[in-house]
């Protein structure tokens, strides 16, 4: 029978006992120690197969295919959002198993599959509700045997998925989630993300509002009730606190899923606020915004989304987005500036007749770098992979050079600042936002243990 080139990586790591024979009889073991490294760092899959099962590694990836599971919100506040997250994780696949260039300039030695198998998938609808999402991955993992979990769009579940995967030992691919937790107190080993988050929107957008506005600002903030809006505001306050002398005059606390924000917003009219940063996200953020037009909060101060989807600007409509700083992950005019963006752009765009959104980016992105690891580790074996996670590597990326910090699973990634066009400087139906900066993201980031970050053990 003809050997895919992933069981011929197995059958490599079969031959275990001849290697570690070699190493031991030759003066080669000296060279790897010197290098700090070991035999082990050359041949990942070679320890791999004697290893005890974990997780769903090896039934997971013992035939011709392999299995990813998906939760994302198709209903609900986010459902807008996660649909388009699950184009973007489509899109991915589809390139894997055909070894589009895009996913090959991103992961070099993929040629047709991950090790050569076929990647398949299901998706399941999580409604943006935690227990949902870790009922939907559960199944995949127990029916399916994913050798790779994702989701994410609200970070209560991506909290809660981090979890899961440390327990089962799968590695979980975070979709959106901008909570500084997620790789910070609820860091775990088998978990890494891709998108900026709290921190990295508060000192990168922060800059750019005291140049605006000035200092000695009053702010008023409409803020989720969980750990994405909990850890975004946190962030945004203390950098315009510290470096702008600028004074919290309110902090609204709202449901997720509100359909009325009027009580917030006649607190925030009556605060004597300068500055209205609304940290919603999704459908919760159209709609807080609209009323806040309608409540009069947009005429007595400036509006500011410290964490925003693009999509927001034609979903709020009436220009109100005309003027309006925010911080965002990525935007299609970034194809002028990364050829890989300009590649991802226009096969997204051919497939589903319109230009990604940040989150169809960010999701395609987080399955062409696992792509890479597997590739690279030679082995599904979840520990291998993580160390190649962990190794540092540069990764192409369509926002430039990255790499995932070892110390938390974070990327290292730029973070980009958009300001809303006017209607007339619009040039087609989806130029919605000036590119302002392009911020490298490490100056930006905590240090890596400032947040409570334990990673847990891999094995």
């Amino acid at each position: 029978m003809k050997t895919t080139k992933s069981s011929a990586g197995e059958q490599f790591a079969s031959r275990r006992n001849f290697l570690r024979q070699a190493a031991v009889a030759g003066a080669g073991i000296s060279a790897f120690s010197s290098a700090g490294m070991t035999s082990a760092s050359f041949f990942p899959s070679a320890w791999a197969a004697d290893e005890p099962p974990i997780g769903t590694w090896p039934a997971g990836s013992s035939g011709n295919s392999v299995f990813i599971g998906i939760s994302v919100p198709r209903t609900g506040p986010y459902a807008v959002q996660g649909e388009d997250e699950l184009k973007g994780y489509e899109l991915a696949i589809e390139h894997i198993n055909s070894g589009h260039p895009l996913i090959k300039a991103i992961s070099p030695k993929t040629t047709k599959g991950v090790l050569g198998k076929e990647v398949k998938f299901g998706v399941a609808d999580d409604g943006a509700k935690p227990n949902n999402a870790v009922q939907n991955i559960s199944r995949f993992i127990s029916e399916n045997k994913a050798v790779l979990m994702t989701g994410g769009t609200s970070s209560a579940v991506a909290v809660a998925l981090n979890k899961l995967a440390q327990r089962e030992k799968v590695l979980y691919a975070v979709g959106i989630s901008g909570s500084n937790d997620t790789t910070g107190k609820d860091c775990v080993r088998y978990g890494f993300r891709e998108c900026f988050y709290g921190e990295t929107a508060a000192n990168g957008l922060g800059p750019v509002l005291l140049k605006t506005f000035g200092k000695g600002k009053k702010a008023a903030y409409l803020t989720p009730d969980y750990t994405y809006g909990h850890t975004v505001q946190k962030s945004m306050s203390e950098f315009l606190n510290k470096n702008g002398g600028w004074t919290t005059v309110t902090n609204q606390v709202s449901p997720l899923g509100a359909p009325d924000f009027s009580s917030f917003l006649l607190n925030i009219s009556n605060s004597g606020a300068d500055i209205f940063l609304n940290i919603n996200w999704g459908r919760d953020a159209v709609l807080s915004i609209q009323q806040a037009k309608q409540f009069g909060v947009l005429a007595k101060q400036k509006l500011v989304v410290p964490y925003q989807v693009p999509f927001l600007a034609p979903e709020v409509g009436g220009n109100l987005m005309e003027g309006v700083y925010a911080a965002t992950d990525f935007w299609w005019t970034l194809q002028d500036k990364f050829p890989l963006a300009k590649m991802f752009v226009e096969a997204f765009e051919k497939k589903y007749g319109y230009k990604p959104e940040w989150g169809a980016n960010a999701c395609y992105l987080q399955f062409a770098f696992w792509a890479n690891f597997v590739e690279t580790a030679g082995t599904f074996y979840p520990p291998a992979v993580i160390k190649v996670l962990e190794s540092g590597q540069k990764l192409q990326s369509t926002v430039g050079e990255v790499y995932f910090r070892a110390e938390d699973h974070q990327l290292v990634r730029p973070v980009v600042i958009v300001r809303g066009k006017k209607a007339a400087d619009m040039k087609s139906k989806d130029d919605y936002w000036d590119v302002v900066d392009v911020l490298p993201g490490a100056p930006l980031m905590q240090k890596p243990d400032a947040f409570g970050c334990n990673l847990g053990p891999s094995t």
